[in-house]
């Protein structure tokens, strides 16, 4: 036989040029691709939590007889994508207690998260879904409650004497546990 009638065989260097060939066009597509997703994803890796404190009103808008007020709570909210300024999120119950000092409820009802009502002739919270009744300071007023626990408390404090902020939150409604919502 011809030493030319023998096939080629493939050479080394057309291996290692193909396979760096293939190592650069990998490259090339992973690290567009990892950042696009990496951008999508973002919002998502994002931890919500409690916001930090947002002021509500001023020591002079509550009465001194300790008798609860409702205020909405206007804050920014966003979701996943999406930013909102200044929007309500929530509302609370602030009351006066011992002269300067305040008690933040939230509004939402602990059992079943319906928007609870202040009753001022009784002084008693209600919900008027399912009937759960709390005191002024916000515990449960009765043991036949269909609620589980008391209203949920908020952080509340006083900024340059007479500024009023708090830091609302949402909890899980229908749990004995007060698990805050992210």
């Amino acid at each position: 036989m011809n030493h030319t009638d023998q096939p080629a065989l493939p050479e080394r260097r057309d291996f290692l040029v193909k396979t760096v060939a293939v190592g650069i066009g990998a490259t090339a597509t992973a690290v567009p691709l990892l950042a696009g997703l990496a951008t999508l994803f973002d919002p998502l890796r994002r931890k919500a939590g409690a916001g930090s404190p947002t002021l509500v009103t001023t020591l002079d808008a509550l009465p001194a007889d300790g008798a609860p007020r409702r205020f909405a709570i206007i804050a920014d909210r966003s979701d996943v994508w999406n930013k909102y300024p200044n929007v309500p999120i929530g509302a609370v119950y602030l009351r006066r207690v011992d002269g300067d000092k305040v008690q933040a409820l939230n509004v939402t009802c602990p059992h079943a998260g319906c928007p609870i009502e202040f009753r001022a002739g009784a002084n008693l919270f209600t919900c008027p879904c399912h009937d759960s009744k709390f005191d002024l300071d916000g515990r449960l007023a009765s043991i036949d409650s269909p609620s589980q626990r008391d209203m949920d408390a908020l952080e509340v404090e006083v900024r340059n004497g007479a500024e009023v902020w708090v830091k609302f939150q949402n909890f899980e409604a229908g749990k004995a546990a007060k698990i805050p919502l992210a």
